[in-house]
Order: structure tokens, then sequence, then C-alpha cells
């Protein structure tokens, strides 16, 4: 019987002499190809993306969710601040919605901090006198509702950084 030769798993060191000859490296080009493709491959078809990319998207309307008067309102109501704080009522969380429709009447759905809030009586108006002088808008409402009431988590990051409560 045979015994396994074991003197050929071990492999004794170079001697510090003796230079060490790497094995060359492997490339793509040095790669044989087994089998050659029967028919040519396929050609890639258009990418999906392609076509919605280069689409230009519609003209939005003036008037409307996302439409320019609404932006315009907001941006509006955004140099219009809380006399005791010094944080626009939009970022504080004071305007619910902004409305625009299709006859550019805005609607300004905004609550107050507190009912006994000392700008109570005169805010609501300048909110209305502001939202009625942007451009393009024919008429301006606005409706003070109490629900859901005010809470400091409906400001902004901008309000709460500015307040120092971040």
């Amino acid at each position: 019987m045979n015994k396994p030769d074991k003197s050929r798993d071990f492999v004794a060191a170079p001697a510090p002499n003796d230079e060490v000859v790497k094995p060359p490296r492997a490339r793509v080009s040095d790669a044989i190809d087994d089998e050659a493709p029967a028919e040519p491959a396929p050609k890639r078809e258009r990418d999906y993306l392609e076509g919605f990319l280069a689409a230009k998207p519609a003209d939005a309307s003036a008037t409307g969710d996302g439409g320019e008067l609404q932006q315009a309102v907001i941006d509006a109501l955004k140099e219009i601040y809380d006399p005791e704080i010094p944080v626009n009522i939009y970022d504080l969380g004071l305007i619910y919605g902004v409305e625009v429709d299709d006859e550019a009447d805005a609607t300004v759905t905004m609550t107050l901090t507190t009912p006994h809030c000392p700008v109570a009586e005169t805010m609501p108006g300048e909110v209305e006198l502001r939202a009625s002088s942007v451009p393009g808008i024919r008429d301006a409402e606005v409706n003070l509702v109490w629900d859901p009431p005010w809470s400091p988590e409906k400001m902004s990051d901008e309000a709460r950084l500015e307040l120092g409560m971040l």
C-alpha cells in the first residue's frame, strides 16, 4: 500500500538570496471564449426614462394648488411677523392653508397662538390685506379657526431654531 506523500503539502519558504518569480497577471484580453454566440446579442431597448426626462412639464395654471398665485400669497404672508415672537406667521404654523380658486380669489385658513392673543383683532385683517395686495389676486378672505388648536409642534424647524427650541 502506498502511503500518501506528505512532503508535497509543505512548501518551503524561499531562501533570502532566491528570486521570487510572480505568476503573470490575468488579462481580459487573454480570456478564451469557449462558446461563440450563435446569433448576435439582442439590441438594447431604449431607456424607459429617456422620454420622461426629456418631456417638458405641463404649463401650470396660475391658480390652484401649487400655482404661482398661491406661492405669491404664501410669500406675502411670510412677511408678517407676530409682534411678540420674532418669527413670521407662516413659519410659526399659524397658517393652516392657502387656496386660490379659478377666479383668483384667495382663501387663507389660519389660527392664532391663543384666543386671548393681543393681536387677535388685528392679525386676520392684516393677513387679508396682505393677501389681497398680491398682484393677480382679485379678493382675499381669512377664515379664523380654533380647531385644531395651535401648538409649538406646528412650527417649522427654522422657527424653532430662531426661538432656541432646537
